[in-house]
Protein backbone atom coordinates (compact mmCIF):
# COMPACT_ATOMS: atom_id res chain seq x y z
CA UNK A 1 0.00 0.00 0.00
CA UNK A 2 1.31 3.44 -0.87
CA UNK A 3 1.04 6.33 1.55
CA UNK A 4 -1.19 9.18 0.45
CA UNK A 5 -0.01 12.67 1.31
CA UNK A 6 -2.32 15.49 2.34
CA UNK A 7 -1.31 19.07 3.04
CA UNK A 8 -3.64 20.98 5.32
CA UNK A 9 -2.63 24.38 6.68
CA UNK A 10 0.81 24.07 8.26
CA UNK A 11 0.82 20.31 8.79
CA UNK A 12 1.37 17.34 6.47
CA UNK A 13 -0.51 14.14 7.19
CA UNK A 14 0.49 10.67 6.00
CA UNK A 15 -2.47 8.28 5.78
CA UNK A 16 -1.57 4.93 7.32
CA UNK A 17 -3.04 1.80 8.82
CA UNK A 18 -2.96 2.76 12.49
CA UNK A 19 -2.20 6.14 14.04
CA UNK A 20 -1.69 8.97 11.57
CA UNK A 21 1.79 10.39 11.11
CA UNK A 22 1.79 14.17 11.22
CA UNK A 23 4.64 16.37 10.07
CA UNK A 24 4.51 19.99 11.30
CA UNK A 25 5.56 22.73 8.92
CA UNK A 26 8.44 23.43 11.30
CA UNK A 27 9.47 20.02 12.64
CA UNK A 28 12.38 21.58 14.55
CA UNK A 29 10.25 23.76 16.79
CA UNK A 30 10.94 21.43 19.74
CA UNK A 31 14.64 20.87 18.96
CA UNK A 32 16.87 20.24 21.96
CA UNK A 33 19.36 23.06 21.53
CA UNK A 34 22.27 21.49 23.37
CA UNK A 35 24.56 18.69 22.28
CA UNK A 36 24.56 15.75 22.58
CA UNK A 37 20.98 15.37 21.43
CA UNK A 38 21.11 12.09 19.53
CA UNK A 39 20.04 8.80 21.15
CA UNK A 40 21.57 9.46 24.57
CA UNK A 41 21.77 12.69 26.55
CA UNK A 42 24.46 13.37 29.13
CA UNK A 43 21.95 12.57 31.87
CA UNK A 44 21.35 9.17 30.29
CA UNK A 45 25.08 8.52 30.11
CA UNK A 46 25.28 9.33 33.84
CA UNK A 47 22.59 6.71 34.46
CA UNK A 48 24.48 4.26 32.25
CA UNK A 49 27.62 4.63 34.36
CA UNK A 50 25.59 3.58 37.41
CA UNK A 51 24.16 0.63 35.50
CA UNK A 52 27.65 -0.50 34.53
CA UNK A 53 28.67 -0.34 38.18
CA UNK A 54 25.66 -2.31 39.40
CA UNK A 55 24.77 -4.82 36.65
CA UNK A 56 27.36 -7.50 35.74
CA UNK A 57 25.90 -7.87 32.25
CA UNK A 58 26.35 -4.16 31.53
CA UNK A 59 29.87 -4.30 33.02
CA UNK A 60 30.75 -7.19 30.74
CA UNK A 61 29.55 -5.24 27.71
CA UNK A 62 31.51 -2.18 28.83
CA UNK A 63 34.67 -4.28 29.20
CA UNK A 64 34.20 -5.77 25.73
CA UNK A 65 33.79 -2.32 24.19
CA UNK A 66 36.84 -1.09 26.10
CA UNK A 67 38.88 -3.92 24.61
CA UNK A 68 37.58 -3.13 21.13
CA UNK A 69 38.39 0.57 21.51
CA UNK A 70 41.94 -0.35 22.54
CA UNK A 71 42.37 -2.35 19.31
CA UNK A 72 41.13 0.60 17.26
CA UNK A 73 43.84 2.91 18.57
CA UNK A 74 46.41 1.25 16.32
CA UNK A 75 44.10 0.33 13.43
CA UNK A 76 44.43 2.22 10.14
CA UNK A 77 41.51 4.54 9.33
CA UNK A 78 39.07 3.82 6.52
CA UNK A 79 40.09 4.33 2.89
CA UNK A 80 38.14 5.19 -0.25
CA UNK A 81 38.13 1.72 -1.77
CA UNK A 82 35.14 0.26 -3.59
CA UNK A 83 34.26 -3.42 -3.73
CA UNK A 84 32.27 -3.81 -6.90
CA UNK A 85 29.99 -0.73 -6.97
CA UNK A 86 30.07 -0.35 -3.16
CA UNK A 87 31.96 1.66 -0.56
CA UNK A 88 29.67 0.11 2.02
CA UNK A 89 32.21 -1.89 4.00
CA UNK A 90 34.22 1.29 4.62
CA UNK A 91 31.14 3.28 5.62
CA UNK A 92 30.09 0.56 8.05
CA UNK A 93 33.58 0.28 9.47
CA UNK A 94 33.69 4.01 10.12
CA UNK A 95 30.23 3.95 11.67
CA UNK A 96 30.99 1.09 14.05
CA UNK A 97 34.30 2.63 15.07
CA UNK A 98 32.85 6.06 15.73
CA UNK A 99 30.04 4.62 17.84
CA UNK A 100 32.50 2.60 19.92
CA UNK A 101 35.10 5.33 20.38
CA UNK A 102 32.65 8.17 20.96
CA UNK A 103 30.70 6.18 23.55
CA UNK A 104 33.88 5.22 25.38
CA UNK A 105 34.87 8.89 25.46
CA UNK A 106 31.49 9.90 26.83
CA UNK A 107 31.60 7.26 29.55
CA UNK A 108 35.24 7.62 30.59
CA UNK A 109 36.25 11.10 29.45
CA UNK A 110 39.54 9.72 28.14
CA UNK A 111 40.80 11.98 25.35
CA UNK A 112 42.51 9.17 23.43
CA UNK A 113 39.10 7.87 22.38
CA UNK A 114 38.07 11.29 21.13
CA UNK A 115 41.30 11.68 19.21
CA UNK A 116 41.02 8.29 17.50
CA UNK A 117 37.39 8.94 16.51
CA UNK A 118 38.35 12.30 15.03
CA UNK A 119 41.17 10.64 13.09
CA UNK A 120 38.65 8.22 11.59
CA UNK A 121 36.26 10.99 10.64
CA UNK A 122 39.02 13.15 9.18
CA UNK A 123 40.07 10.34 6.87
CA UNK A 124 36.48 9.91 5.62
CA UNK A 125 35.94 13.66 5.31
CA UNK A 126 38.83 13.76 2.82
CA UNK A 127 37.26 11.15 0.56
CA UNK A 128 36.32 12.61 -2.84
CA UNK A 129 32.74 11.45 -2.14
CA UNK A 130 30.80 8.88 -0.15
CA UNK A 131 29.73 7.00 -3.29
CA UNK A 132 26.21 8.41 -3.75
CA UNK A 133 25.61 6.13 -6.75
CA UNK A 134 25.15 3.38 -4.14
CA UNK A 135 23.35 5.58 -1.66
CA UNK A 136 23.49 3.19 1.28
CA UNK A 137 27.20 4.02 1.44
CA UNK A 138 26.45 7.74 1.69
CA UNK A 139 23.72 7.27 4.28
CA UNK A 140 25.83 5.11 6.59
CA UNK A 141 28.79 7.48 6.42
CA UNK A 142 26.50 10.44 7.15
CA UNK A 143 25.26 8.50 10.17
CA UNK A 144 28.87 8.05 11.35
CA UNK A 145 29.53 11.77 11.07
CA UNK A 146 26.29 12.63 12.86
CA UNK A 147 27.27 10.52 15.88
CA UNK A 148 30.82 11.84 15.89
CA UNK A 149 29.73 15.47 15.60
CA UNK A 150 26.98 15.23 18.21
CA UNK A 151 28.54 12.93 20.80
CA UNK A 152 31.95 14.62 20.71
CA UNK A 153 30.65 18.16 20.22
CA UNK A 154 31.86 19.68 23.49
CA UNK A 155 35.34 18.23 22.97
CA UNK A 156 35.74 19.38 19.36
CA UNK A 157 37.52 22.51 18.24
CA UNK A 158 35.68 25.03 16.06
CA UNK A 159 37.76 23.88 13.10
CA UNK A 160 36.85 20.22 13.68
CA UNK A 161 33.19 21.06 13.95
CA UNK A 162 33.38 23.03 10.74
CA UNK A 163 34.87 20.29 8.57
CA UNK A 164 32.57 17.68 10.05
CA UNK A 165 29.53 19.87 9.34
CA UNK A 166 30.76 20.57 5.84
CA UNK A 167 31.16 16.86 5.13
CA UNK A 168 27.65 16.08 6.43
CA UNK A 169 26.14 18.77 4.22
CA UNK A 170 28.16 18.42 1.04
CA UNK A 171 28.85 14.68 0.91
CA UNK A 172 25.66 13.58 2.66
CA UNK A 173 22.58 15.81 2.75
CA UNK A 174 23.17 17.65 -0.52
CA UNK A 175 23.37 14.32 -2.33
CA UNK A 176 19.94 13.37 -0.96
CA UNK A 177 18.08 16.59 -1.76
CA UNK A 178 17.63 16.00 -5.53
CA UNK A 179 16.30 12.51 -4.76
CA UNK A 180 13.80 13.89 -2.27
CA UNK A 181 12.78 16.61 -4.74
CA UNK A 182 12.24 14.10 -7.55
CA UNK A 183 10.44 11.65 -5.21
CA UNK A 184 12.30 8.72 -6.67
CA UNK A 185 14.60 5.80 -5.84
CA UNK A 186 14.83 5.01 -2.14
CA UNK A 187 12.40 7.76 -1.11
CA UNK A 188 9.52 5.73 -2.56
CA UNK A 189 10.88 2.24 -1.77
CA UNK A 190 9.05 -0.21 0.48
CA UNK A 191 12.20 -1.98 1.64
CA UNK A 192 15.42 -1.50 3.60
CA UNK A 193 16.89 1.17 1.31
CA UNK A 194 14.16 3.55 2.45
CA UNK A 195 14.92 3.13 6.14
CA UNK A 196 18.69 3.14 5.81
CA UNK A 197 18.84 6.19 3.54
CA UNK A 198 16.19 8.21 5.36
CA UNK A 199 17.65 7.15 8.69
CA UNK A 200 21.24 8.02 7.87
CA UNK A 201 20.46 11.34 6.21
CA UNK A 202 17.83 12.17 8.83
CA UNK A 203 20.15 11.66 11.77
CA UNK A 204 22.76 13.74 9.95
CA UNK A 205 20.23 16.57 9.65
CA UNK A 206 19.35 16.37 13.35
CA UNK A 207 23.03 16.55 14.30
CA UNK A 208 23.54 19.91 12.57
CA UNK A 209 20.01 21.28 13.01
CA UNK A 210 21.10 24.21 15.20
CA UNK A 211 23.64 25.40 12.65
CA UNK A 212 21.64 24.54 9.49
CA UNK A 213 17.99 24.82 10.58
CA UNK A 214 16.40 25.35 7.16
CA UNK A 215 18.28 22.45 5.60
CA UNK A 216 17.60 20.17 8.55
CA UNK A 217 13.88 20.99 8.62
CA UNK A 218 13.60 20.22 4.93
CA UNK A 219 15.25 16.82 5.37
CA UNK A 220 13.22 15.84 8.45
CA UNK A 221 9.94 16.67 6.73
CA UNK A 222 10.88 14.59 3.71
CA UNK A 223 12.20 11.65 5.75
CA UNK A 224 9.18 11.50 8.05
CA UNK A 225 6.87 11.48 5.03
CA UNK A 226 8.92 8.87 3.19
CA UNK A 227 9.78 6.25 5.80
CA UNK A 228 6.17 5.07 6.41
CA UNK A 229 6.22 3.53 2.93
CA UNK A 230 8.76 1.01 4.21
CA UNK A 231 7.40 0.77 7.74
CA UNK A 232 4.04 -0.38 6.42
CA UNK A 233 5.84 -3.55 5.33
CA UNK A 234 5.84 -4.60 9.00
CA UNK A 235 2.08 -4.75 8.90
CA UNK A 236 -0.09 -6.27 10.00
CA UNK A 237 1.90 -8.52 12.35
CA UNK A 238 5.57 -7.50 12.32
CA UNK A 239 6.87 -9.70 9.50
CA UNK A 240 9.47 -8.67 6.96
CA UNK A 241 9.41 -9.99 3.39
CA UNK A 242 13.12 -9.34 2.71
CA UNK A 243 13.98 -12.05 5.21
CA UNK A 244 15.62 -12.10 8.64
CA UNK A 245 18.94 -10.69 7.41
CA UNK A 246 17.37 -7.56 6.02
CA UNK A 247 14.96 -7.41 8.96
CA UNK A 248 18.05 -6.67 11.09
CA UNK A 249 19.39 -4.00 8.72
CA UNK A 250 16.08 -2.26 8.07
CA UNK A 251 14.97 -2.36 11.71
CA UNK A 252 18.31 -1.08 13.02
CA UNK A 253 18.00 2.07 10.90
CA UNK A 254 14.30 2.42 11.54
CA UNK A 255 14.91 2.33 15.28
CA UNK A 256 17.91 4.66 15.18
CA UNK A 257 15.93 7.25 13.25
CA UNK A 258 12.92 7.07 15.57
CA UNK A 259 15.15 7.16 18.65
CA UNK A 260 17.01 10.17 17.28
CA UNK A 261 13.77 12.02 16.55
CA UNK A 262 12.58 11.31 20.07
CA UNK A 263 15.80 12.40 21.77
CA UNK A 264 16.32 15.50 19.61
CA UNK A 265 12.72 16.65 19.15
CA UNK A 266 10.75 14.87 21.87
CA UNK A 267 8.52 13.10 19.31
CA UNK A 268 8.70 10.56 16.51
CA UNK A 269 5.59 12.12 14.88
CA UNK A 270 3.60 8.91 15.38
CA UNK A 271 5.94 6.69 13.36
CA UNK A 272 6.32 4.05 16.07
CA UNK A 273 2.53 3.64 16.06
CA UNK A 274 2.45 2.34 12.49
CA UNK A 275 0.64 -1.00 12.40
CA UNK A 276 2.86 -4.01 12.92
CA UNK A 277 5.97 -2.15 14.07
CA UNK A 278 5.26 -3.03 17.69
CA UNK A 279 5.53 -6.72 16.71
CA UNK A 280 8.73 -6.46 14.68
CA UNK A 281 10.66 -7.93 17.61
CA UNK A 282 8.14 -10.75 17.91
CA UNK A 283 8.91 -11.76 14.34
CA UNK A 284 12.62 -11.96 15.22
CA UNK A 285 11.90 -14.17 18.23
CA UNK A 286 9.94 -16.61 16.07
CA UNK A 287 12.33 -16.72 13.11
CA UNK A 288 15.14 -17.69 15.50
CA UNK A 289 15.73 -21.40 16.05
CA UNK A 290 17.26 -23.17 19.07
CA UNK A 291 20.46 -23.35 16.98
CA UNK A 292 20.73 -19.52 17.00
CA UNK A 293 20.16 -19.73 13.28
CA UNK A 294 17.40 -18.04 11.36
CA UNK A 295 14.94 -19.17 8.74
CA UNK A 296 17.12 -17.33 6.27
CA UNK A 297 14.88 -16.92 3.25
CA UNK A 298 15.83 -14.26 0.67
CA UNK A 299 19.39 -12.93 0.40
CA UNK A 300 20.51 -13.79 3.92
CA UNK A 301 22.93 -15.92 5.85
CA UNK A 302 21.49 -18.02 8.63
CA UNK A 303 23.47 -16.63 11.58
CA UNK A 304 21.25 -14.86 14.11
CA UNK A 305 23.75 -12.57 15.85
CA UNK A 306 22.79 -9.74 18.14
CA UNK A 307 20.44 -6.86 17.26
CA UNK A 308 20.73 -3.79 19.47
CA UNK A 309 17.37 -2.60 18.20
CA UNK A 310 15.76 -5.34 20.33
CA UNK A 311 16.66 -3.46 23.52
CA UNK A 312 15.05 -0.29 22.18
CA UNK A 313 11.96 -2.18 21.02
CA UNK A 314 11.75 -3.90 24.42
CA UNK A 315 11.59 -0.57 26.20
CA UNK A 316 9.35 1.20 23.68
CA UNK A 317 6.75 -1.57 23.62
CA UNK A 318 7.17 -2.91 27.18
CA UNK A 319 8.19 -6.31 25.88
CA UNK A 320 10.87 -7.94 28.08
CA UNK A 321 11.00 -11.03 25.84
CA UNK A 322 12.81 -8.90 23.26
CA UNK A 323 15.43 -7.96 25.85
CA UNK A 324 15.70 -11.61 26.91
CA UNK A 325 16.70 -12.65 23.41
CA UNK A 326 19.26 -9.87 23.02
CA UNK A 327 20.93 -10.88 26.27
CA UNK A 328 20.95 -14.49 25.07
CA UNK A 329 22.67 -13.49 21.84
CA UNK A 330 25.17 -11.19 23.52
CA UNK A 331 26.38 -14.13 25.58
CA UNK A 332 27.20 -15.90 22.30
CA UNK A 333 28.82 -13.02 20.39
CA UNK A 334 32.34 -11.65 20.62
CA UNK A 335 31.24 -8.14 21.51
CA UNK A 336 28.17 -5.91 21.70
CA UNK A 337 27.39 -2.85 19.63
CA UNK A 338 27.75 0.48 21.43
CA UNK A 339 23.96 0.89 21.27
CA UNK A 340 23.50 -2.37 23.16
CA UNK A 341 25.00 -0.53 26.11
CA UNK A 342 23.18 2.75 25.43
CA UNK A 343 19.81 0.97 25.21
CA UNK A 344 20.62 -1.67 27.83
CA UNK A 345 17.56 -3.28 29.42
CA UNK A 346 17.89 -5.28 32.63
CA UNK A 347 14.35 -6.69 32.80
CA UNK A 348 13.91 -9.89 30.80
CA UNK A 349 11.34 -12.63 30.38
CA UNK A 350 11.72 -15.78 28.28
CA UNK A 351 9.01 -16.75 25.77
CA UNK A 352 8.17 -19.77 27.94
CA UNK A 353 7.79 -17.61 31.06
CA UNK A 354 5.61 -15.21 29.06
CA UNK A 355 3.47 -18.16 27.87
CA UNK A 356 4.04 -17.36 24.23
CA UNK A 357 2.55 -19.98 21.88
CA UNK A 358 5.17 -22.27 20.35
CA UNK A 359 3.72 -21.86 16.88
CA UNK A 360 2.98 -18.66 14.99
CA UNK A 361 2.23 -17.31 11.55
CA UNK A 362 2.77 -13.80 10.24
CA UNK A 363 0.21 -12.39 7.85
CA UNK A 364 1.55 -10.05 5.24
CA UNK A 365 4.66 -12.15 4.63
CA UNK A 366 2.88 -15.55 4.78
CA UNK A 367 5.54 -17.24 6.90
CA UNK A 368 4.89 -19.75 9.69
CA UNK A 369 7.06 -21.12 12.49
CA UNK A 370 6.55 -24.38 14.38
CA UNK A 371 8.53 -25.66 17.36
CA UNK A 372 8.12 -28.52 19.80
CA UNK A 373 9.31 -26.53 22.84
CA UNK A 374 10.74 -23.21 23.98
CA UNK A 375 12.94 -24.83 26.64
CA UNK A 376 13.95 -28.32 25.45
CA UNK A 377 17.55 -28.20 24.11
CA UNK A 378 16.58 -30.96 21.65
CA UNK A 379 13.50 -29.11 20.37
CA UNK A 380 12.41 -29.39 16.75
CA UNK A 381 12.08 -26.12 14.82
CA UNK A 382 10.49 -25.52 11.41
CA UNK A 383 10.17 -22.34 9.37
CA UNK A 384 8.10 -22.45 6.17
CA UNK A 385 7.02 -19.77 3.76
CA UNK A 386 4.61 -18.78 1.09
CA UNK A 387 5.02 -15.11 0.25
CA UNK A 388 5.78 -13.09 -2.85
CA UNK A 389 8.56 -13.77 -5.33
CA UNK A 390 8.49 -10.07 -6.27
CA UNK A 391 9.64 -8.97 -2.81
CA UNK A 392 12.97 -7.16 -2.65
CA UNK A 393 15.89 -9.60 -2.25
CA UNK A 394 13.52 -12.55 -2.70
CA UNK A 395 14.51 -15.91 -4.12
CA UNK A 396 12.19 -18.15 -6.13
CA UNK A 397 11.46 -20.13 -2.98
CA UNK A 398 7.70 -20.33 -2.42
CA UNK A 399 6.96 -23.31 -0.20
CA UNK A 400 10.52 -23.60 1.08
CA UNK A 401 11.33 -24.62 4.66
CA UNK A 402 14.14 -25.20 7.15
CA UNK A 403 14.18 -27.98 9.74
CA UNK A 404 16.30 -28.10 12.92
CA UNK A 405 16.67 -30.62 15.70
CA UNK A 406 18.27 -29.09 18.78
CA UNK A 407 21.46 -27.38 17.69
CA UNK A 408 21.58 -29.11 14.29
CA UNK A 409 20.06 -27.94 11.03
CA UNK A 410 18.98 -30.82 8.79
CA UNK A 411 17.11 -28.94 6.04
CA UNK A 412 19.16 -25.92 5.01
CA UNK A 413 18.56 -22.75 3.02
CA UNK A 414 21.84 -21.93 1.29
CA UNK A 415 21.19 -18.18 1.45
CA UNK A 416 22.34 -15.61 -1.08
CA UNK A 417 25.37 -15.65 -3.35
CA UNK A 418 28.04 -13.01 -4.11
CA UNK A 419 26.37 -9.68 -4.87
CA UNK A 420 29.20 -8.92 -7.29
CA UNK A 421 28.29 -11.77 -9.64
CA UNK A 422 27.33 -10.41 -13.08
CA UNK A 423 23.78 -9.03 -13.09
CA UNK A 424 23.08 -10.47 -9.64
CA UNK A 425 20.23 -7.99 -9.25
CA UNK A 426 19.53 -7.94 -12.98
CA UNK A 427 18.67 -10.19 -15.87
CA UNK A 428 20.91 -13.07 -14.74
CA UNK A 429 19.50 -13.25 -11.22
CA UNK A 430 17.40 -16.37 -11.72
CA UNK A 431 20.22 -18.24 -13.46
CA UNK A 432 22.10 -18.52 -10.19
CA UNK A 433 21.53 -21.76 -8.32
CA UNK A 434 21.16 -20.29 -4.84
CA UNK A 435 18.50 -17.86 -6.05
CA UNK A 436 16.35 -20.03 -8.30
CA UNK A 437 13.96 -22.77 -7.26
CA UNK A 438 16.32 -25.69 -7.90
CA UNK A 439 18.22 -25.06 -4.66
CA UNK A 440 15.23 -24.52 -2.41
CA UNK A 441 13.36 -26.92 -0.17
CA UNK A 442 10.19 -27.15 -2.20
CA UNK A 443 8.81 -28.98 -5.25
CA UNK A 444 10.31 -28.29 -8.68
CA UNK A 445 8.15 -29.02 -11.73
CA UNK A 446 9.78 -30.17 -14.97
CA UNK A 447 13.13 -28.92 -13.67
CA UNK A 448 11.98 -25.31 -14.04
CA UNK A 449 12.03 -22.42 -11.57
CA UNK A 450 8.95 -20.70 -10.24
CA UNK A 451 7.34 -17.66 -11.82
CA UNK A 452 9.28 -14.57 -10.57
CA UNK A 453 5.96 -12.75 -10.21
CA UNK A 454 4.13 -15.47 -8.30
CA UNK A 455 2.57 -15.21 -4.86
CA UNK A 456 1.59 -17.98 -2.46
CA UNK A 457 -0.75 -17.15 0.44
CA UNK A 458 -0.74 -19.04 3.71
CA UNK A 459 -4.40 -20.02 3.65
CA UNK A 460 -4.78 -21.94 6.90
CA UNK A 461 -2.98 -21.99 10.23
CA UNK A 462 -3.76 -23.90 13.41
CA UNK A 463 -1.41 -22.84 16.19
CA UNK A 464 -2.61 -25.52 18.60
CA UNK A 465 -2.21 -28.34 16.08
CA UNK A 466 1.03 -26.93 14.68
CA UNK A 467 -0.29 -26.97 11.13
CA UNK A 468 0.11 -24.52 8.24
CA UNK A 469 -1.28 -24.80 4.70
CA UNK A 470 0.11 -22.78 1.80
CA UNK A 471 -1.65 -22.37 -1.54
CA UNK A 472 1.11 -22.68 -4.15
CA UNK A 473 -1.23 -23.17 -7.10
CA UNK A 474 0.12 -20.12 -8.94
CA UNK A 475 3.79 -20.58 -8.08
CA UNK A 476 4.57 -22.17 -11.45
CA UNK A 477 2.32 -20.30 -13.83
CA UNK A 478 -0.06 -22.67 -15.60
CA UNK A 479 1.79 -25.87 -14.72
CA UNK A 480 -0.43 -26.62 -11.72
CA UNK A 481 -4.18 -26.21 -11.32
CA UNK A 482 -3.86 -26.82 -7.60
CA UNK A 483 -0.93 -27.25 -5.26
CA UNK A 484 -1.39 -27.10 -1.51
CA UNK A 485 1.55 -27.69 0.83
CA UNK A 486 0.67 -28.74 4.39
CA UNK A 487 3.35 -28.56 7.10
CA UNK A 488 2.56 -30.13 10.46
CA UNK A 489 4.64 -30.63 13.59
CA UNK A 490 3.07 -33.30 15.79
CA UNK A 491 5.23 -33.72 18.88
CA UNK A 492 8.70 -34.07 17.35
CA UNK A 493 7.55 -35.52 14.01
CA UNK A 494 7.45 -33.07 11.12
CA UNK A 495 5.27 -34.05 8.17
CA UNK A 496 5.11 -32.18 4.92
CA UNK A 497 2.42 -33.07 2.36
CA UNK A 498 2.00 -31.74 -1.18
CA UNK A 499 -1.36 -32.22 -2.90
CA UNK A 500 -0.84 -31.54 -6.59
CA UNK A 501 -3.20 -31.36 -9.57
CA UNK A 502 -2.17 -30.39 -13.10
CA UNK A 503 -4.04 -29.98 -16.37
CA UNK A 504 -1.22 -31.64 -18.31
CA UNK A 505 1.29 -34.24 -17.07
CA UNK A 506 4.11 -32.71 -15.05
CA UNK A 507 7.17 -34.20 -13.42
CA UNK A 508 7.43 -33.00 -9.82
CA UNK A 509 10.71 -33.34 -7.90
CA UNK A 510 10.34 -32.93 -4.13
CA UNK A 511 13.50 -32.15 -2.19
CA UNK A 512 15.58 -30.29 0.37
CA UNK A 513 19.22 -29.29 0.82
CA UNK A 514 21.11 -30.81 3.74
CA UNK A 515 24.60 -30.71 5.22
CA UNK A 516 23.96 -34.10 6.85
CA UNK A 517 25.24 -37.40 5.51
CA UNK A 518 22.39 -39.31 3.87
CA UNK A 519 21.89 -43.06 3.53
CA UNK A 520 18.95 -44.00 1.29
CA UNK A 521 17.08 -47.30 1.40
CA UNK A 522 14.21 -46.94 -1.07
CA UNK A 523 11.47 -45.16 0.87
CA UNK A 524 13.59 -44.48 3.94
CA UNK A 525 16.49 -42.06 4.32
CA UNK A 526 18.75 -41.72 7.34
CA UNK A 527 20.37 -38.31 7.92
CA UNK A 528 23.28 -37.95 10.36
CA UNK A 529 24.99 -34.80 11.56
CA UNK A 530 26.65 -33.63 14.80
CA UNK A 531 25.90 -36.94 16.48
CA UNK A 532 22.19 -36.63 15.75
CA UNK A 533 20.07 -38.82 13.49
CA UNK A 534 16.86 -38.01 11.63
CA UNK A 535 14.78 -40.60 9.78
CA UNK A 536 12.92 -39.46 6.66
CA UNK A 537 10.01 -41.69 5.68
CA UNK A 538 8.33 -41.45 2.28
CA UNK A 539 4.65 -42.15 2.91
CA UNK A 540 3.31 -41.44 -0.58
CA UNK A 541 3.09 -41.93 -3.50
CA UNK A 542 3.65 -45.67 -3.53
CA UNK A 543 5.75 -45.71 -6.71
CA UNK A 544 8.22 -42.99 -5.59
CA UNK A 545 11.61 -43.33 -3.98
CA UNK A 546 14.29 -41.24 -2.30
CA UNK A 547 17.48 -40.25 -4.11
CA UNK A 548 20.45 -38.07 -3.27
CA UNK A 549 21.61 -35.57 -5.91
CA UNK A 550 24.41 -33.04 -5.90
CA UNK A 551 23.88 -29.44 -4.82
CA UNK A 552 27.47 -28.35 -5.41
CA UNK A 553 28.24 -25.66 -7.99
CA UNK A 554 31.32 -24.44 -9.81
CA UNK A 555 32.92 -21.02 -9.41
CA UNK A 556 32.20 -18.12 -9.69
CA UNK A 557 29.03 -19.18 -7.85
CA UNK A 558 29.46 -20.34 -4.26
CA UNK A 559 30.31 -24.01 -4.41
CA UNK A 560 28.07 -25.29 -1.57
CA UNK A 561 30.73 -27.78 -0.52
CA UNK A 562 29.52 -30.43 1.89
CA UNK A 563 25.86 -30.15 0.90
CA UNK A 564 23.56 -32.44 -1.03
CA UNK A 565 19.90 -32.62 -1.97
CA UNK A 566 17.58 -35.37 -0.74
CA UNK A 567 14.83 -35.71 -3.34
CA UNK A 568 11.69 -37.74 -3.95
CA UNK A 569 11.58 -38.98 -7.53
CA UNK A 570 8.28 -40.24 -8.95
CA UNK A 571 7.97 -43.05 -11.49
CA UNK A 572 7.00 -40.59 -14.21
CA UNK A 573 4.89 -37.53 -15.10
CA UNK A 574 1.52 -37.17 -13.33
CA UNK A 575 -1.60 -35.02 -13.42
CA UNK A 576 -2.55 -35.76 -9.83
CA UNK A 577 -0.44 -36.88 -6.87
CA UNK A 578 0.17 -36.50 -3.17
CA UNK A 579 3.76 -36.46 -1.93
CA UNK A 580 4.03 -36.97 1.82
CA UNK A 581 7.27 -37.17 3.81
CA UNK A 582 7.73 -37.44 7.57
CA UNK A 583 10.94 -36.37 9.36
CA UNK A 584 11.58 -37.48 12.92
CA UNK A 585 14.64 -37.50 15.20
CA UNK A 586 15.76 -41.00 16.05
Amino acid sequence: MHARLFVLAATSFVALAGPAVTVPDNPLSTLRSAHPRLLATDAEIDTLRKTIASDPRAKRMFDQLTAEAAKLETAAPVVHKLIGPRLLDQSRRALDRVYTLALMFRITGEKRYRDRAVKELKAAAEFPDWNPSHFLDTAEMTHAFAIGYDWLFSALSDEERQWMRKAIVEKGINQALPIYDAKRWWTIAHHNWNQVCNGGIGIGALAIASEEPALAARVIKEAVKSIPLAMQSYGPEGGWNEGPGYWAYATRYNVVFLAALESALGTDFGLSGIEGFDRAGTFRIYFSSPTSRTFNYADAGDGLGAAESMFWLAKRFSQPVYAWQEHQQLERTTRPHALDLVWFQSKTTSPAEANWPRNAMFRGVDVAFLRSSWVDPNAVFVGIKGGDNKANHSHLDLGSFVYDVGTTRFATDLGGDDYNLPQYFGKLRWTYYRLNTLSHNTVVFDNQSQDPKAEAPLVSFDAKAGRAIIDLSKANGAKTKKWHRTAELNGITFTIQDDIEAAQPVEPLWGFITEASVDVDGRKATLRKDGRTVIATLKSPADAKFEVVSSEMEKPQKQNAGTRRLVVRLAGPVTRTTIEVALAPE
